[in-house]
């Protein structure tokens, strides 16, 4: 008995013996057994326990054998008790003062319908399931033991190959005796000499024996045995004995029927016997605890001194001689008479000294877990640790050893490889346990129970996992009996079905806030948001509401489908038998899901201890269970689903402790098995996101609700209900989460979203996942600086990437993005969905200088501009275009001068109108496209008028614009020559962004260009702004133009706008006088003269020309280009600086003398000349004149011979012919007339 302060330190106990379920577990089979028929008897004691068809065989320490027969539940009834009436008390009597340790041994055989009970020492048959005695009052006294069925035959195998029949063993105190039990008497076999054995084990004709010293093998069949190992490694084997070598054992030969009273027998027969029944038909023995008191002998040890009964057996002889006769072991050894009974009938050993001390004999214990294999039980006293030792059919160890914490009282086996009948949860459980019942020290004391073990595994250098299993009847001290029955009982645990049955989960559940009073704490981002969704409990799909309509108690239709199909997997079958006082248990495996279970509790409990100020210890745990059954293939599918369901709560296990404990923040690798595991759990993400508050109401759930495992559920719940108890609940915006949960929240919601596509996942999930992944990117996208692109593994790239690829809550991720003003992301949101119209608006909306906080749309216009060239919808273009145009009137006209655009081309002439009313200043724009790129000159005239507007608007406007013209003039003329063409000096020296200077070389690029244009109308245009920019001369040097203008005046503007204009007119003699006097471009003059207007035309604009009308165009002839040569002479002469006129009117005679009359060019020269500035061109016009002479005389002389060369022809063509007759009529018909002749 414990004392009363270790009763008291049941905390001590608890943290030393931590409860938690193993792989079995005990289920009442009978409780209150009335082991005494008029219940005045308590030491009456249980010795062994058989169960076969719903019969169940109870005896005990009395001699009585207790029939119970089982009334079968009700099938509808989910949680059924098993109910049981004793059905007979089979009383057997013995004459008195014999040692009676009661019933030893129930042996049923099932194929044969036949009983075996083996009580005080006496073997009776019986038939099943009544107990009505057979083969007469054939009985087998002196007996030890029986048993020995071939366990390899099932239960409706003939064996032996003979039908009806079942051979077994029988224990005598000298002999073994094979029997034969069927419809007929038992008939003897075979008889061995192996004297003294209390137990033995069979597969086929190998059996399993033991004495009270050693193991041995025997052959049945052969009559042959191999001695094994000693019950105790303190005892030798026997002197003569050959360990391991095979011996002879066959006896006399023996056969024939059994007799009822033997002369020859060693005990006293039953001179009565008694066959008596208690008929209680009508009473029932519900399932109750009842404890018995009293002591508890400890029947593993028994005293080798202990003497005999009267025996008429003869004394051995021999070696065998100092051998005590071994002791019939009790039944089940928990019952003190049996072993009482024991020690009284084992004779004295006989000692070589009085001083010697008494040897303990340990019980034997032989089990078979596989049809190849035995396990023995050694060890050296009942309180030291035992060994197992498994060894094969020919004597040879098979697998490492078990270790016992004390050497057992009893032992089963239970599973392995070959074992149909184990008590398996399913039918692919084939783990091999072995149970033992022992006594084991605690600090509160000594308590009984079993140790489990699997003995299937090659353990390496650990120490192999063990469990301890105690009874629920603490009111009794006496052991603990166990043992394999015959036939196993299917029972179902209605836990598990309350565990992994499917359940509908509502996120808003006891989830009560004041939206009122919560928004007043919100961000402005989200306010609207919350507003609308958290006056809601439930969301459903709009389109669901409309169209579904579920039947009345559809939930409770489908929590009944669901129970059934997992009660329907929740089966295990048991065939071990517990008992304890008058109590009686079936031991159970125990499903996988307890077992994990209640690994979960025992860590969930430890969090709760004092001391333990954060949970590191707690999450290594949970990561630990679940990396041992991340590897694990399920063999059924309770097994898959047990699995998923532990991997889902051990998740959320880690989540809450995630979410709660800030301060000791998890690892990286932590956090990395934590999220795999809430993935590969398949656990609904919604269910993970109502345990956060701020994402709580962005969870969408239809009609029919979320649907999870009744234990997920119920911790889910449990957690929210907690924590709305800790205070009142307001709604808290996501900024309100750490940094770390947003990380976490961030790749969570990204991984689930890769499942998208999956059937089996209803489509408001995903609704769900992308509103609460675009929430929390959006918020931990704050920290990105503005205009900062997405970089690859940024915030902001993956921000993109959601938006890009589409999201399934579009209208609330509307509703987001413009709450969090970010107006770009927006735009993409609508260009994934198409809706080019909402992504010009939303960008029309930012180019206008609305807030968009991300700053990444860059330069809007031209991203507005890209976005319409790829725009089919000709209305958007036009609508945008001319938006854009207003803006940017040179981005807007390329949208419409947009040749690879995809909307439908516009007509040039509505496009002009458009801009004309929409946006004037784009039309110049639109006009250099069409005229400059499209060649179309039907609006040249309309943009020559516009630049030049726009030139002479600038010079009337600005003097600053009139001095930068004139000093480029100046700059021009003292280039050296070769010099570039003035137009192409603007070109280069253009100042960067000015309009005005680009205006004027488009200006006067149209002009010098192959357009058709009116140049008397812009003539006289630059006529008539010319007064306002120049003072009139009227000196009689001055030199006017046609109307008036002075074209030579140093201040004179738009000089080469003037020459072009006076080359189109045919006024070559301005031109001239301009290109020499104003701008001193002699090479130009010099083309001038050649080539005439055109060389002023650049080369492109030359090959670009289409005028072929205009006499302009075309190239002077010879005398127009002496004549051309002549005014630039003239002009030439005219110059004012004097080395500058004899140089240039020298180089023009020498290169060009050609061209002109030496008389007319002596004429001119001034006489103060010295000759040698015209001395090259008078020797060449001299050579020219000697040359003309001589070529006239030559061409005389050719002249000459050509005319003999006629006549010489003639005359002979005269002589060929011959003459001619002429007659009447003219000469010429005459002539025709002698033609015809010749």
């Amino acid at each position: 008995m414990a004392s009363e302060p270790q009763r008291n330190n049941r905390a001590a106990a608890i943290a030393a013996r931590p409860a938690r379920t193993g792989p079995f577990g005990l289920r009442p089979l009978l409780h209150r057994v009335p082991l005494s028929e008029n219940g005045d008897s308590e030491d009456i004691k249980i010795n062994c326990v058989d169960y076969l068809d719903g019969n169940l065989y109870v005896g005990t320490s009395a001699s009585e054998l207790l029939h119970f027969f089982r009334i079968p539940p009700d099938p509808s009834d989910p949680n059924p008790d098993d109910t049981f009436i004793l059905a007979s008390r089979l009383k057997l009597e013995t004459p008195p003062g014999s040692s009676r340790p009661g019933v030893q041994q129930i042996l049923l055989l099932p194929r044969v319908n036949k009983a075996c009970i083996l009580c005080d020492w006496t073997v009776s048959f019986y038939s099943l399931p009544e107990l009505s005695p057979v083969y007469g009052t054939t009985q087998v006294k002196n007996c030890n033991w029986i048993g020995g069925a071939d366990l390899n035959e099932g239960a409706g195998d003939t064996g032996s190959g003979m039908p009806g029949v079942v051979t077994v063993l029988l224990s005598l105190n000298r002999r073994i005796r094979l029997i034969k039990i069927g419809d007929e008497a038992p008939r003897v076999l075979r008889t061995m000499d192996v004297p003294g054995t209390t137990l033995s084990v069979r597969r086929d004709s190998i059996a399993c024996v033991a004495d009270s010293k050693s193991y041995q093998l025997l052959n049945v069949d052969e009559a042959r045995r191999i001695p094994l190992m000693s019950i105790s490694s303190l005892d030798n084997l026997p002197d003569g004995s050959s360990f391991g070598q095979v011996q002879n054992v066959a006896g006399p030969p023996d056969g024939g029927l059994f007799r009822s009273a033997s002369s020859a027998s060693t005990r006293p027969s039953f001179e009565h016997q008694t066959h008596s029944r208690s008929t209680s038909l009508g009473d029932f023995i519900s399932k109750s605890i009842h404890r018995r008191n009293g002591e508890s002998d400890d029947p593993v040890f028994q005293d080798a001194d202990t003497p005999p009964p009267p025996s008429r057996s003869p004394a051995p002889s021999g070696a065998q001689q100092n051998k005590p006769l071994p002791p019939s072991p009790p039944s089940d050894g928990l019952a003190p008479q049996a072993a009482g009974a024991v020690q009284a009938r084992t004779p004295p050993a006989r000692t070589m000294s009085p001083a010697a001390t008494v040897p303990v004999t340990l019980k034997p214990h032989i089990v078979s877990p596989t049809p190849e294999e035995f396990l023995l039980v050694t060890g050296t006293s009942p309180l030291d640790p035992g060994i197992g030792m498994f060894v094969n059919l020919d004597g040879d160890p098979t697998r490492p050893t078990l270790e016992f914490e004390r050497y057992p009282r009893e032992i089963v086996v239970d599973g392995g490889s070959a074992d149909l009948s184990s008590s398996h949860p399913s039918l692919g459980e084939v783990e091999g346990y072995v149970l033992a019942s022992m006594s084991k020290e605690f600090e509160d004391g000594l308590h009984e129970g079993l140790e489990i073990q699997r003995f299937d595994l090659n353990f390496g250098q650990d120490e192999p996992e063990k469990w301890w299993l105690e009874v629920e009847d603490q009111t009794s001290e006496s052991p603990i009996g166990i043992r394999s029955m015959v036939q196993s009982e299917e029972m179902r645990f209605e836990i598990v079905v309350e565990k992994l049955s499917q359940r509908r989960f509502s996120p808003f559940s006891g989830h009560s806030v004041t939206p009122t009073m919560s928004l007043r704490s919100f961000d402005s981002r989200t306010a609207l948001s919350i507003e609308r969704l958290s006056q809601e409990r439930e969301l459903f799909d709009p389109t669901e509401s409309e169209d579904e309509v579920l039947p009345k108690d559809w939930e409770a239709t489908r929590n009944k489908e669901g129970e059934d199909f997992v009660r329907a997997l929740a089966k295990s079958s048991s065939r071990l038998a517990v008992w304890r006082g008058s109590n009686i248990w079936w031991a159970v495996r125990n499903p996988l899901l307890l077992q994990l279970e209640d690994a979960l509790e025992n860590i969930a409990s430890q969090e709760q201890l004092p001391g333990l100020k954060n949970n590191t210890e707690t999450r290594k745990q949970l990561l630990l269970l679940l990396d041992t059954i991340k590897g694990r293939e399920p063999k059924t599918e309770l097994e898959f689903m047990t699995l998923g369901y532990i991997k889902q709560r051990a998740s959320i296990m880690l989540l809450e402790s995630f979410l709660n404990t800030p301060e000791t923040p998890f690892t990286d690798v932590e956090t990395k098995a934590m999220e795999d595991n809430l993935l590969g759990g398949d656990l609904d993400a919604r269910v993970v996101l109502s345990l956060i508050p701020a994402l709580r109401n962005e969870i969408i759930v239809s009609k029919k609700g979320i649907w999870i495992y009744g234990g997920i559920k119920a911790v889910v719940e449990g957690y929210i209900a907690a924590k709305n108890e800790a205070g009142p609940v307001a709604i808290q915006g996501v900024a309100s989460l750490a940094p770390h949960v947003l990380e976490f929240l961030r790749r969570f919601l990204t991984a689930w979203r890769r499942k998208k596509g999956f059937g089996s996942i209803p489509d408001e999930v995903f609704r769900t996942v992308d509103a609460c992944l675009l929430l929390v990117l959006l918020e931990l996208d704050k920290d990105t600086p503005f205009g900062q692109s997405g970089r690859s593994g940024s915030v902001r790239k993956e921000l993109n990437d959601l938006v890009d690829n589409g999201v399934d809550c579009f209208d609330r991720a509307v509703d987001l993005l413009e709450s969090y003003r970010r107006l770009f992301v927006l735009s993409r949101l609508y260009q994934n969905r198409k809706m080019a119209a909402e992504v010009l608006a939303t960008w029309r909306r930012i180019i206008e200088g609305e807030e968009d906080r991300g700053g990444e749309l860059g330069n809007g216009e031209q991203r507005v501009r890209g976005y319409l060239s790829n725009l089919s919808n000709q209305g958007l273009v036009q609508e945008y275009g001319i938006w854009l145009a207003t803006r940017n009137p040179k981005l807007g006209v390329q949208v419409f001068a947009d040749e690879r655009g995809r909307a439908p081309k516009f007509e040039h002439t509505q496009v002009v109108a458009l801009l004309r009313e929409e946006a004037p200043d784009a039309v110049a724009y639109y006009l250099e496209h069409l005229v400059f790129d499209k060649g179309n000159t039907a609006y040249v005239n309309e943009l020559i008028t516009f630049y030049l507007d726009m030139v002479i608007s600038d010079l009337q406007k600005s003097k600053e614009s009139r001095e930068m013209v004139a000093n480029s003039y100046e700059a021009y003329r003292a280039l050296e020559s070769p010099k570039p063409t003035y137009i192409r000096f603007l070109s280069d020296n253009a100042p960067p962004n000015d309009d005005v200077w680009q205006a004027r070389l488009r200006l006067l690029q149209l002009l010098s260009g192959g357009h058709d244009y009116d140049a008397g109308a812009i003539g006289g245009r630059i006529d008539e702004c010319i007064p306002s920019l120049l003072p009139q001369q009227n000196g009689d040097g001055d030199r006017k133009t046609p109307n008036g203008f002075d074209l030579t005046h140093k201040m004179q503007p738009l000089v080469p706008e003037a020459i072009i204009l006076a080359g189109r007119a045919r006024r070559h003699e301005d031109a001239l006088r301009l290109l020499v006097h104003r701008l001193a471009d002699y090479d130009t003059s010099v083309s001038y003269c050649l080539r005439g207007p055109a060389a002023l035309s650049p080369p492109s604009a030359r090959r670009n020309s289409k005028r072929r009308d205009s006499e302009s165009s075309l190239p002077p002839t010879w005398e127009e280009q002496q004549k051309l040569f002549g005014f630039l002479l003239k002009e030439f002469l005219a110059l004012e600086d004097t080395e500058e006129r004899i140089e240039q009117t020298g180089a023009l005679l020498e290169r060009f003398g050609a061209w002109f009359d030496v008389l007319e060019v002596l004429s001119l020269i001034p006489d103060d000349w010295e000759v040698e500035i015209v001395a090259e061109f008078l020797v060449s016009a001299l050579r020219r004149l000697v040359v003309e002479s001589r070529e006239t005389v030559v061409a005389r002389s050719l002249s000459g011979a050509e005319n003999l060369r006629v006549g010489y022809e003639y005359v002979v063509k005269v002589e060929e012919k011959g003459g001619m007759v002429e007659s009447g009529g003219g000469g010429w018909n005459g002539e025709e007339e002698g033609q015809e002749m010749m």
